[in-house]
């Protein structure tokens, strides 16, 4: 129905910066949101970012509030998450989801879609 196709991942040091990139494909259409989880080795999957489709309104994890930004592009239906400071603790297998809900993916971690996830390592 929806593939979700995460690229941008990579290896960064502390304070570094780097920028996801989610591409939309198949049957999505009419009302959803867009977002991010991630995965650290032995940590269940979190929430880490929110973007409703249609006015853009955005919510983050406090974890990653004013460092992270998520971003939508309409016309080409992607989704870009920039991570700015990045930590230590921001290592993760990030997924990208599709969130037909606009509740579930932030307060249970449920998404309709996964993508395959993609690999961030912050480290010196």
């Amino acid at each position: 129905q929806v593939h979700l196709m995460e690229s941008g991942g990579g290896s960064v040091q502390p304070g570094g910066s780097l920028r996801l990139s989610c591409a939309i494909s198949g049957r999505a259409f009419g009302r959803y949101s867009m977002g991010w989880s991630r995965q650290a080795p032995g940590k269940a999957r979190e929430f880490v970012a929110t973007i409703n489709w249609n006015t853009g309104n955005a919510d983050y994890a406090d974890s990653v509030r004013d460092r992270f930004t998520i971003s939508r592009d309409i016309a080409n239906k992607m989704v870009y998450l920039q991570m700015n400071s990045l930590k230590p603790e921001d290592t993760a297998v990030y997924y990208c989801a599709f969130d037909s809900s606009n509740y579930g993916l932030k307060l249970t971690n449920f998404a309709d879609y996964w993508g395959a996830g993609i690999l961030v390592t912050v480290s010196a």
